[in-house]
């Protein structure tokens, strides 16, 4: 993984890169690769528990994403390594007059490896318009966890659904011998400028977005099962879908809308806790930003 390496530049600024390359050492996971340049960059790694897991939290100095803002972020776990990546506060997006801010990602997962995706809530302010294009490359046996949260943020009138467009698009990728197989192409376009995105078939009355992907050897129909019994009990309207299975692994997405942030960090924490539990024998995450 080098400098720029499989990435097409736009015509538009480039406000932040990041690359960030995890690898075993001495029994515990650190980093055997960091650079970043302008608005990105990483603090200091911390270790939560004892199992080695490394953890590391993006910062955005600027502390927002402007119009025509490109952020580029390249991740590789290496072999046997384990990651945990978060970000220091939501990543607010504000009006993106003429062309819309852009967060592209690259991540690759070696053999054995985990990674858990964990950022703050995304928040779109009126008139943002924002993409979010992530292309995953992972073993059969490597494990991948990613929860968001999409809120609308503050408006004048107090109306929610003020921006322009959020889309966020997961492509995540299996390796298979000396290819790679589509497994997921999970796209998550909302554009209220286009029409009611409020009533049935859409956001269904909330104005809140959680989602959750999990791709895992030992995912099933029985944990799909599971997850949804235990987000029933939350405030929150909620389905879960399984992908189909490649090279012995699994795919699983939850989607739940809410009127509430925090009840979505909940159900999600709720969910990611049974994970790393069951899977790792670690408590569930309290990163205790605030």
């Amino acid at each position: 993984m080098g400098p720029h390496a499989g990435v097409a530049f736009p015509e538009r600024p480039l406000r932040g890169r990041l690359e960030l390359g995890v690898s075993v050492r001495g029994g515990r996971s650190v980093a055997s690769r960091q650079f970043h340049e302008g608005a990105l960059r990483v603090l200091r790694p911390h270790y939560l528990d004892e199992s080695g897991q490394v953890c590391y939290v993006m910062v955005n100095p600027g502390g927002a994403y402007l119009g025509a803002d490109v952020f580029v972020i390249e991740v590789e776990v290496h072999a046997g390594a384990e990651l945990l990546l978060t970000t220091q506060s939501a990543t607010k997006v504000y009006r993106t007059p003429g062309s819309f801010a852009e967060q592209r990602m690259n991540i690759k997962l070696g053999e054995g490896s985990r990674l858990e995706l964990m950022p703050d809530q995304l928040i779109a302010y009126r008139e943002a318009s924002y993409r979010q294009n992530s292309r995953i490359s992972l073993h059969p046996t490597s494990s991948l966890v990613i929860a968001e949260v999409v809120t609308p943020g503050w408006s004048p009138d107090g109306a929610s659904f003020k921006y322009e467009e959020v889309r966020l698009r997961n492509e995540i990728h299996v390796q298979t011998g000396d290819h790679e197989d589509l497994l997921a192409l999970d796209n998550l376009l909302i554009r209220p400028p286009m029409g009611d995105v409020t009533g049935m078939g859409f956001m269904e009355g909330f104005s809140h977005l959680g989602s959750l992907v999990v791709v895992d050897p030992r995912v099933d129909q029985g944990l799909a099962d599971e997850l949804y019994g235990l987000v029933k009990d939350f405030d929150a309207y909620s389905g879960v879908s399984l992908t189909t299975t490649i090279a012995g692994t699994t795919g699983l997405v939850l989607r739940s809308l809410s009127n509430s942030t925090e009840e979505l960090n909940t159900l999600l924490g709720a969910c990611t806790g049974v994970l790393r539990d069951r899977w790792y024998g670690q408590a569930p995450l309290n990163l205790r930003k605030y």
